[in-house]
């Protein structure tokens, strides 16, 4: 039998509307990469990076879930078992915004209840196309007692931070615990990636 390379293994989704980045986001962070063809994800995808996290080896399973609302079925299964989901919105369209309580309630229905949860507002470099402002964004994460970020996959903002914090809250819950102070980020991905969208 292969001898395991990891000590955990952390289940993350990334849901919201189609279009606002989340595909870039997750190739951002598992190799370090950004396209800007638009392909939209078709149903669901993933990429696995390992990571280094207090002396724990920890695989992350990153599932990228279509924002079209004909794959809503098809996702919403895969909320289960997930221990971290990071719910994106594009700081340009205020619709990508609003939705933002139809997935919290998604969550609320079909994720594990104690799920660690972020708000992710992308595309914060286009500063000029601005609709939704910081503060809301801040505003709406504190109403429902979740971390917030700005992010921009095209600049590479925040991107590493969000999914190390996430990391970092899931094993904050886990059972045994390693409390070293080993902060290194270990840079091991590998995909199963064919489908990229602009950011």
């Amino acid at each position: 039998m292969a001898k395991k390379t990891y000590d955990l293994l952390f289940k993350l989704l990334l849901i919201g509307d189609s279009g606002v980045g989340k595909t870039c986001i997750l190739f951002r962070f598992s190799d370090d990469a950004f396209n800007t063809t638009f392909i939209s994800t078709i149903g669901i995808d993933f990429k696995i990076k390992t990571i280094e996290l207090h002396g724990k080896k920890i695989k992350l399973q990153i599932w990228d879930t279509a924002g079209q609302e004909r794959f809503h079925t098809i996702t919403t299964s895969y909320y289960r078992g997930a221990m971290g989901i990071m719910l994106v919105y594009d700081i340009t369209s205020p619709k990508t915004f609003d939705n933002i309580a139809k997935w919290l309630r998604n969550i609320d229905e079909h994720a594990n209840e104690d799920v660690e949860k972020m708000i992710l507002g992308n595309k914060c470099d286009m500063e000029e196309k601005r609709m939704v402002s910081k503060e809301r964004g801040e505003a709406i994460a504190r109403e429902h007692g979740i971390r917030f970020f700005e992010t921009s996959a095209k600049n590479n903002i925040n991107i590493e931070r969000s999914f190390m914090e996430l990391a970092e809250a899931i094993l904050n819950k886990t059972p045994s615990r390693d409390t070293s102070t080993n902060h290194t980020n270990v840079h091991v991905s590998q995909s199963s990636g064919h489908s990229s969208k602009c950011c």
